[in-house]
């Protein structure tokens, strides 16, 4: 297996970096760098996308036909890696990377012709109508029902965990549409307008101090039928498309990045009479961090690879979702410890611009938010116990 990039692919990195170089300014970076959330901030991630959309780099996996890319898989891979290089923002997966590619998959000519352009675009912003309460990772127990009449469907229940819902005017469902028989069977993908009557949001703040998710509640809300994606009581195949684009991914350069900064930090920071960097047990903990991530970069590149030509396992994304998730969190316990007291001030108002000044050194600003967001990177996109289920299934047919 040949992990070394081809001439072609190396200039892609090249241009790559010159491009970010050229259109992602200081100041989003930095405003990026700040964010404690899964996303950058509404705003701030959707003049990016405005600014990838302006020179045709909205959605690297899209084929041509549909405005986007039309990368190979290693492309997106240094392009993604390069963006976490770079501290670029994280434009929301919901749209381009999830309902995007299920509406070329199911969607009929009409909601392509509608929706992809609008998505790409940020015209419309996206959320996901998945999870429930009783029904996160046990998906096919979700409850919320959509009953039809006529040309429209009566939508009654409620959706939880539902990232950037009060910024995004639609949101993709899974709903009830049978219960006669098995829970898989009987559920249907559905896209609904956010505007319309009786459907309403209740944030939810999370430990950070952040409104990142919020809970949906649907009292009667009548939704054309002809936002119906795929047959009626198929949305389980749908479903289990879109998972696909949802996990795995690539952690390890932002990973990489954040050893480095915290190899800074603790080259900055005091213990007793030296520097943090030089006491053996810190020093020992950051190198085995080193190494591990050092695993899921080579693993990741293998994965590419396998893909590439064909031979991809369907255990890859669970395998790089668990690993991904479990070291982020390894990363963040390591930088609370770092900066010590530092972690305590509430860096919130300075994380989302309305202070001046930071009580502690600038790069604690965003860490204890970053480490209470991210206790729920192994339980969203379906939890570490799903993931090893996944594995022991499709690796070792357990």
């Amino acid at each position: 297996m040949n992990l070394e990039l081809s001439a072609a692919d190396e200039t892609f990195r090249r241009e790559t970096r010159d491009f970010l170089d050229a259109h992602l300014p200081r100041e989003m970076r930095e405003a990026a760098a700040r964010g404690a959330g899964v996303w950058a901030e509404h705003d701030l991630a959707l003049k990016w996308q405005k600014i990838l959309h302006a020179h045709g780099r909205a959605a690297p996996s899209w084929p041509k036909e549909y405005g986007g890319c039309e990368w190979t898989v290693v492309q997106r891979y240094i392009w993604d890696a390069e963006c976490a290089l770079a501290n670029a923002p994280r434009i929301p997966a919901m749209g381009l990377k999830m309902c995007g590619p299920v509406l070329m998959r199911y969607g009929t000519e009409e909601q392509k012709s509608y929706f992809l352009p609008r998505m790409l675009a940020g015209d419309d912003i996206w959320c996901q109508g998945y999870s429930e309460p009783g029904a996160g990772s046990d998906l096919a127990n979700l409850q919320c029902r959509a009953d039809r009449d006529g040309d429209d469907y009566i939508v009654n229940g409620t959706k939880i965990w539902t990232t950037y819902a009060q910024f995004s005017n639609w949101i993709f469902c899974l709903v009830r549409t049978d219960a006669s028989g098995k829970p898989q069977h009987g559920i249907s993908f559905l896209l609904i307008p956010m505007d319309l009557d009786g459907l309403t949001l209740s944030p939810i703040i999370t430990m950070a101090g952040d409104h990142e998710v919020n809970q949906v509640f649907f009292d009667n809300v009548r939704v054309p039928a002809k936002y119906l994606v795929g047959e009626e009581n198929d949305g389980w195949a749908v479903a289990k498309y879109l998972l696909e684009h949802e996990r795995g991914g690539s952690f390890a350069a932002g990973m990489k990045r954040k050893v480095a900064a915290l190899r800074q930090i603790a080259v900055d920071e005091r213990q007793g009479d030296g520097r943090l960097i030089d006491d053996p047990d810190f020093a020992y903990k950051l190198a085995d961090a080193e190494i591990a991530v050092s695993g899921i970069d080579i693993t990741e590149q293998r994965v590419i690879s396998k893909i590439s030509n064909g031979t991809a396992s369907g255990g890859d994304p669970s395998f790089l979702k668990l690993r991904g998730t479990e070291m982020t969190q390894r990363l963040d316990e390591l930088a609370i410890e770092a900066v010590g007291v530092f972690a305590a001030p509430d860096y919130q108002p300075t994380r989302e611009g309305r202070a001046n000044w930071a009580p502690g050194p600038d790069y604690a600003i965003p860490l204890t938010g970053t480490y209470l967001n991210n206790r729920a990177a192994t339980v969203y996109g379906g939890s570490s116990e799903i993931q090893r289920n996944i594995m022991s299934k499709v690796l070792f047919g357990l």
